[in-house]
C-alpha cells in the first residue's frame, strides 16, 4: 500500500469521528505523562527499563503468533540456554536488541537516516554494544556480540544458499538451467520475496506521513506512525520494528523523557479485530488506546515493583556490611528472573551460596521444576 492508499484507508467509510477519539487521546496522553514523570524520580529506573525491554520484546513475538517465553530469553540474553535456542527466541533478541539500542541513542536517533540504516541492516554490529542507556552489564558482552554476529552470519549463508538452489531449480524447470556461478549477486528469489516490492520507495512514504505529522500531539503522531507502517507494510520480515519506531517518534516528541513505551505490551490488550479493523478510525482508536494499556500496565507494574522492593531491603537489617544481599536485591529488580548461575556469575558468589541468599531474602520460584529454576518479583 502506497502513501496515497494508507491516506484513503485511514478515512475509509467515513471522516475519522475525533469527537470519539479526543477523550481516549486524552487520557493516553496524560496516563503515559504520569509514567514517564514517575519514573524520572524512581528508585528502580534502571531495573524498570531493563525489565520491560525484555517483556516488549516477547510481546513483539506475540503479536506475530510466537510464544517466546521470558525465562528462555532471559538466559538467552546472559549466553547461559538451557537447550537450542528456537528461532523465534533468536528473533526475540534480536528485537531485545535493537530496543537497547534505541533507548541508548539519543532521541532523535531512530528516526534519523543514520539510525534508520543501522536498524535496518540484518547485520548490525553496532547493536552488539557491552552496555544499554542505563549500564547494564548484561547487554551484550563480546562473547555475545561475537555470538550474535556468528548466527546472523549463518543465517545469511543458508538464506544465500537457499536462494541459489531454488534459482537454479527453477531454471531447471523452465529448460534453461545456469551453472551456479552465473546466478547474479544479490538475486532475490520470488519465493521468498515479492519482486515488485520496492522497500526503499515504501519507507519512503512511511516517513513522509510522519513527517506530516509534526503539528500532531505526541501521542496521535505515534498511532498514525504506528498504524500507516502496519498499512503501508516498508519492510518484508522487519515488521516488528514499527512499534519500536513510533516508541522511538513518542522520545523524539519529549512526551517519553525518562524511559522508551513499551507499545507491544499495549497491544496485546487490544483485540485483534479492532488492531486489523479496515475502518480507519477503528484502528487508530485501538492504536491510541494499546498506548494508553501500555503506561497503566507499567504504572501498576512500577508500583508493584518498588513495594517489593521496600520489603527486601528490610531483610537487609541486621547483616554484615560486606553482605552481598544488597548486590543480589539490586540484581532481582534489575532482570525478570534470575537463576543460581546468574546470581553466582554477576555477584562473585558460588552456587550454593547463591541459593542460601535466594531462601533467605524469599524470593518467589517462576518455573515449577527441581532443576534448572529461576526466581524473581513478578
Amino acid at each position: 500500500m502506497s502513501l496515497t492508499g494508507w491516506k484513503n484507508a485511514v478515512a475509509r467509510k467515513a471522516p475519522i469521528p475525533w469527537e470519539d477519539i479526543a477523550p481516549n487521546l486524552a487520557r493516553a496522553e496524560d496516563i503515559l505523562g504520569r509514567l514517564d514523570e514517575r519514573l524520572s524520580q524512581s528508585p528502580i529506573r534502571d531495573g524498570f527499563i531493563a525489565r520491560t525491554h525484555f517483556a516488549d520484546a516477547c510481546g513483539s513475538l506475540w503479536l506475530e503468533g510466537e510464544l517466546v517465553p521470558l525465562e528462555d530469553l532471559v538466559l538467552h540474553d546472559l549466553l547461559m540456554d538451557i537447550r537450542t535456542p528456537t528461532f523465534e527466541l533468536v528473533r526475540a533478541h534480536t528485537v531485545l536488541r535493537a530496543r537497547r539500542k534505541i533507548a541508548g541513542e539519543a532521541p532523535d536517533w531512530a528516526l534519523s537516516a543514520g539510525g534508520l540504516d543501522v536498524l535496518l541492516r540484518s547485520s548490525a554490529p553496532e547493536l552488539d554494544l557491552q552496555t544499554d542507556a542505563n549500564g547494564d552489564a548484561g547487554f551484550l558482552g563480546d562473547e555475545s556480540g561475537a555470538r550474535e554476529a556468528g548466527e546472523e552470519d549463518a543465517l545469511a549463508g543458508t538464506m544465500a544458499e537457499l536462494d541459489a538452489v531454488l534459482a537454479r531449480t527453477e531454471q531447471v524447470l523452465a529448460g534453461g538451467a545456469r551453472s551456479p556461478e552465473k546466478v547474479e549477486k544479490g538475486h532475490r528469489d520470488p519465493l521468498i520475496h515479492e519482486p515488485d516490492w520496492d522497500e526503499q520507495a515504501r519507507l519512503s512514504d512511511w516517513r513522509r506521513a510522519v513527517d506530516e505529522t509534526q503539528d500532531l500531539p505526541p501521542v496521535l503522531a505515534a498511532a498514525l506512525a504506528l498504524d500507516a507502517w502496519q498499512e503501508i507494510q516498508p519492510l518484508h520480515h522487519k515488521t516488528w520494528l514499527g512499534p519500536l519506531l513510533a516508541a522511538a517518534l513518542l522520545r523524539e516528541r519529549k512526551k517519553t523523557r525518562a524511559h522508551l513505551a513499551c507499545l507491544n505490551v499495549g497491544l496485546r490488550q487490544i483485540a485483534p479485530e479492532q488492531r486489523r479493523a479496515r475502518n480507519g478510525a477503528t484502528r487508530l482508536l485501538a492504536r491510541i488506546d494499546a498506548i494508553a494499556a501500555a503506561a497503566e500496565a507499567g504504572l501498576k507494574d512500577h508500583d508493584r515493583w518498588v513495594l517489593a522492593r521496600k520489603s527486601l531491603e528490610l531483610k537487609l537489617v541486621g547483616r554484615r556490611g560486606h553482605s552481598r544481599m544488597g548486590a543480589l536485591i539490586d540484581l532481582v529488580m534489575a532482570r525478570p528472573m534470575v537463576s543460581a548461575g546468574m546470581i553466582a556469575r554477576t555477584i562473585g558468589v558460588t552456587p550454593r551460596a547463591a541459593q542460601n541468599m535466594v531462601e533467605d531474602l524469599g524470593l518467589r520460584e517462576l518455573t515449577g521444576r527441581t532443576r534448572y529454576r529461576a526466581w524473581g518479583v513478578v
